[in-house]
């Protein structure tokens, strides 16, 4: 994630996003990466998903920036609040769909001439979203490995840094969050 001039981005970010000046500054820094984020993101959600990386990559940069009270230790930190922003919005999204006021999770199909509504599978997103706050609540070291790894589509390396932990911690971690989020998931279904 540290491809632009060092220093740059946290400079910025540490600075404040109080002005319009240091949001136009940041952008161009930082898109790139998180629209890479964006995408990875997407193709882990279920078919059906209606938002487009660009969408997502700007939703999420607009709830950053909206909040100038919120102050950034470095571009990781940026970064994961960035990766907690998209999730937000695709749960949030999934919820909307869920609702009954967005047809309760129904989908149509033709039938010649005839629409009807069907019951579809459950949402796996929301489901998982409660298994990762109760992951939060029983590990947040696994939690934020998992944020980083899934969410954010950091390699072991890159989250071990960004956890000041050895990889071989976040190997074990990530094997021991993996079976959790199972154990969660499953217990649900």
């Amino acid at each position: 994630m540290d491809t632009d001039r060092p220093g740059q981005v946290t400079r910025i970010l540490q600075s404040g996003l109080d002005d319009e000046t240091s949001v136009e500054a940041l952008l161009p820094l930082v898109y790139t990466e998180l629209r890479q984020l964006a995408a990875a993101w997407l193709r882990k959600t279920p078919p059906g998903n209606t938002l487009q990386a660009t969408a997502l990559v700007h939703e999420a940069f607009v709830r950053l920036v909206r909040t100038p009270e919120l102050r950034w230790e470095n571009r990781r930190h940026f970064f994961f609040a960035a990766a907690r922003a998209m999730r937000d919005i695709l749960v949030e999204q999934a919820r909307h769909k869920a609702s009954r006021k967005a047809g309760g999770g129904r989908r149509r199909l033709q039938l010649e001439s005839l629409v009807i509504a069907v019951d579809s599978p459950p949402d796996e997103l929301l489901a998982l979203d409660e298994a990762l706050g109760r992951l939060r609540d029983e590990d947040p070291r696994c939690y934020r490995l998992v944020m980083l790894r899934f969410f954010a589509g950091l390699t072991a390396e890159q989250a071990a840094c960004a956890l000041g932990v050895t990889t071989r911690t976040v190997e074990r971690d990530w094997k021991l969050a993996r079976a959790r989020l199972h154990r969660l998931l499953t217990a649900e279904a």
